[in-house]
């Protein structure tokens, strides 16, 4: 339940990336993050989503834009049509195309904003969802330089929309200075692989080339928080996937989740969700 900083492939011949990801058994819980924003419509599959510090359930058509280096995850419960498989439609866009979209194109300033305000990650209504998913849908057939004008109409009417809710309450910061995104990727590219091992800060900051104090002061620019609650924000995510789906007692998730206390597992987990891990449980229950 571990992921890495995703690599995404740059694409030669196009200025969005697909992803028609086919999944049978289940969308597995792996934190992961990458520079580009994704656009991921989600079929014929329930469960939770994780978009930075924010846990919600999602269903069958859910849409939610994910801004640039954000962490997040899917985990499925279950599906609509058990005989079909969980399916996640994917668009990536690179930082870099984004900042230059409304360059000579000023009717796109519009899209533009929503990327910029898409930080915390913003979900789109079930109505706007099923308006856009034909369109959606349609761009697995198409080839790159017939998709992008669908890509632009999508992005346009998405951009249209007031009715959007912003999912995370802590974001990332995008910067343009390179030396700090590298140095951030490579300290959170360890902190997802290594996150339930409780790593030191000096190794962390050892990978970023930078004192305690300077990584310290990096956290808090781009993500508004320091490593320690990063860390602990990485675990609840986890524990909450667990709580929900699956039967193990709280001890041995608060475990599993690199906690040697239960009871500072317990402390921890209400600071962040307001509830206790029995309560967080039973109300998914109940939910469900």
């Amino acid at each position: 339940m571990k992921a890495v900083l995703q690599k995404i492939p740059r694409a030669t011949n196009a200025s969005s990336i697909l992803l028609d990801r086919r999944l049978d058994d289940s969308i597995p819980f792996q934190w992961h993050h990458h520079p580009e924003f994704e656009l991921t419509l989600t079929l014929n599959s329930r469960g939770q989503r994780f978009i930075g510090d924010h846990v919600g359930a999602y269903d069958d058509g859910d849409l939610v834009l994910v801004g640039s280096n954000l962490p997040h995850t899917w985990h499925s419960s279950s599906k609509v049509d058990a005989l079909e498989p969980h399916v996640a439609l994917v668009l990536w866009f690179h930082p870099e195309w984004v900042e230059r979209l409304d360059d000579g194109f000023v009717e796109l300033a519009g899209v533009k904003a929503m990327f910029e305000r898409s930080a915390p990650g913003l979900q789109f209504t079930r109505e706007v969802a099923a308006r856009v998913r034909p369109l959606f849908e349609s761009l697995r057939r198409q080839a790159p330089e017939e998709r992008l004008p669908d890509v632009l109409s999508l992005l346009t009417l998405l951009a249209r929309e007031q009715e959007v809710v912003p999912l995370s309450t802590r974001v990332v910061m995008p910067s343009g200075r390179s030396v700090d995104r590298g140095r951030l990727d490579r300290v959170l590219d360890h902190i997802h692989l290594h996150y339930t091992e409780n790593p030191s800060m000096a190794a962390l900051a050892d990978l970023a080339a930078l004192s305690l104090s300077g990584l310290h002061r990096l956290f808090l620019r781009h993500l508004n928080m320091p490593v320690s609650e990063y860390l602990m924000r990485l675990r609840i995510g986890e524990a909450c996937a667990l709580l929900s789906g699956s039967g193990r007692s709280i001890a041995h998730i608060a475990e599993t989740v690199g906690y040697r206390s239960i009871a500072n597992f317990n402390r921890q987990f209400k600071a962040v969700k307001g509830m206790t891990p029995r309560e967080f449980r039973s109300r998914f229950r109940s939910a469900g």
